[in-house]
């Protein structure tokens, strides 16, 4: 389902018009540049408890699309979720009152923002499950450049478990899209699309092969990037815990 927002240019919320007033110009360079850029300090702290009580809610009562994205041997678990947000009223509130759809729209260059969808991903203490190098947009029905997604912790993480961005790659080709655990291609026939690189091997026979970025991130900070970005994100270790929000919004020329 795609919603509507309303347009950006009428928004009137005052935290929206705060956090649009420390964006900077370097900010929206960097998103168009590298395909993602950290925003620090979203929410309040009553906000993020009402999100992290969301999180906790939808984990206990999952949706029809919920998976567990790691194997049954993992020590932990990783739960992901997506398309509550019309039943859960944290998650509605958090889209259509706090400030992330106004800096998706800048970010984007966008006159106007749309919901594409909400997702809820939740990493269990001791996940050894990492998310592998991938692109969003290929595993969606939609395509045009200006979007962008945003990842949205609750939780403290270090950058060895946060999520990392290969620079660039938001500008193309499209890498083919496969399950995570059995990698099969189901959304575009075998061939029909490159493969990806082996970033791993590439960056450990020459790290300056590809730039990764990676930010250490507090409660209330974000990263916002296209979902062309090739992405990925580590485990979690010991007694950590790792609840992310993501929000993906379509701009002016998605379709």
């Amino acid at each position: 389902m795609i919603s509507r927002l309303r347009p950006v240019r009428a928004c009137r919320n005052i935290l929206a018009r705060r956090a649009l007033s420390s964006l900077t110009d370097a900010d929206v360079d960097a998103f168009q540049r590298d395909g993602a850029v950290p925003i620090r300090g979203l929410l309040t702290a009553p906000q993020l408890e009402a999100l992290r009580a969301g999180a906790e809610w939808n984990m206990a009562n999952p949706g029809p699309l919920a998976v567990t994205a790691s194997t049954p041997d993992d020590p932990g678990r990783f739960f992901e979720d997506f398309c509550n947000w019309q039943r859960l009223p944290a998650m509605e509130r958090f889209i259509r009152n706090s400030p992330a759809a106004q800096i998706a729209a800048e970010l984007s260059h966008s006159d106007q923002i749309r919901l594409y969808h909400d997702h809820v991903l939740v990493k269990e203490p001791g996940t050894r499950q990492c998310t592998p190098w991938h692109q969003d947009q290929p595993y969606y029905n939609v395509d045009g450049r200006q979007n962008a997604s945003m990842w949205f912790p609750v939780d403290p993480v270090p950058v060895e478990s946060s999520l990392r961005i290969v620079a660039g790659t938001h500008l193309g080709p499209w890498y083919m899209p496969r399950t995570f655990l059995d990698e099969q291609a189901k959304w575009f026939p075998e061939g029909s699309l490159a493969e990806p690189p082996d970033f791993d091997a590439d960056i450990a026979a020459d790290p300056a092969a590809w730039t990764v970025l990676a930010w250490e991130l507090e409660p209330g900070d974000a990263v916002f990037f296209n979902m062309l970005s090739v992405h990925g994100a580590g485990g979690v270790s010991g007694d950590r815990r790792r609840r992310v929000l993501s929000v993906r919004f379509l701009g002016d020329d998605m379709v």
